[in-house]
């Protein structure tokens, strides 16, 4: 019994105990450096932190919301600033007045022209006769000529003597294009075509712009009011077609 005791007896078991005060003592302080060395770590890291913060300009502007950062730079382009060179203005020189004789004195009954009066006699006569103060424009009818969209009353309107026939757009027809032109054409009291204008387009521009430089080449009679040559619009149609 003695020797099976002494077989299943707990190896070191007493030298355990012996030293488990010890053992957790160190294993106590052990925990403890290590925490306290965490815990000084951070320390460390935090007053570095606080010194960076420090560090940065103190004139830097924190924006906190979309309200801090004000309205936005205009992009409009500024025109340059010119600058004007001032005149060179002399003063005026103050001189000392001298002595006259008596007959070099001015008469003092001289009477001076008013500013009024001086710019009637400067001032060209535009003015009417009955002097009404209206300005009076003088265009003689002969020289007149009216825009494509204005009345003109017409007794006898122009009657086309000649008519130049336009050349026919070789591509236009190449292509066998036809097509009518509305020509509108300023003629004067010489009965001389002074302006032309599509008036009615053919759907084509090289026939529409056929038929307008021929129309510079017709005659016409001009139109009459009051037993007078005037100068006055007129319409008139160009056939572009193909011979069969």
């Amino acid at each position: 019994m003695a020797l099976n005791n002494a077989l299943y007896s707990p190896y070191g078991a007493f030298e355990m105990k012996s030293k488990y005060q010890l053992n957790f003592g160190l294993g106590t302080l052990i925990v403890l450096a290590f925490l306290i060395l965490i815990l000084f770590t951070a320390w460390i890291i935090k007053v570095i932190q606080n010194d960076d913060m420090e560090a940065i300009d103190a004139s830097a502007v924190v924006i906190k919301t979309v309200a801090d950062l004000g309205p936005p730079p205009s992009i409009a382009k500024k025109p340059p600033q010119v600058k004007v060179n001032q005149p060179n203005v002399q003063a005026p020189k103050v001189g000392i007045p001298k002595p006259v004789a008596d007959e070099e004195v001015l008469d003092e009954d001289v009477v001076l022209a008013t500013r009024e009066e001086l710019a009637e006699i400067i001032a060209p006569d535009i003015v009417s006769a009955e002097g009404d103060g209206d300005i009076v424009v003088d265009i003689s009818d002969d020289d007149y000529l009216p825009s494509p969209d204005e009345f003109i009353p017409v007794e006898i309107y122009p009657e086309m003597i000649y008519q130049e026939k336009p050349e026919y757009p070789r591509l236009a027809k190449q292509a066998g294009i036809t097509g009518v032109v509305w020509v509108k054409a300023l003629v004067d009291r010489e009965g001389n075509v002074q302006k032309a204008q599509v008036g009615k387009s053919s759907g084509t521009g090289s026939l529409d712009e056929a038929a307008v430089n021929a129309a510079y080449k017709n005659k016409f009679k001009p139109g009459i009011q009051n037993g007078r040559p005037i100068a006055v619009w007129i319409t008139y149609k160009v056939n572009f077609e193909l011979d069969n």
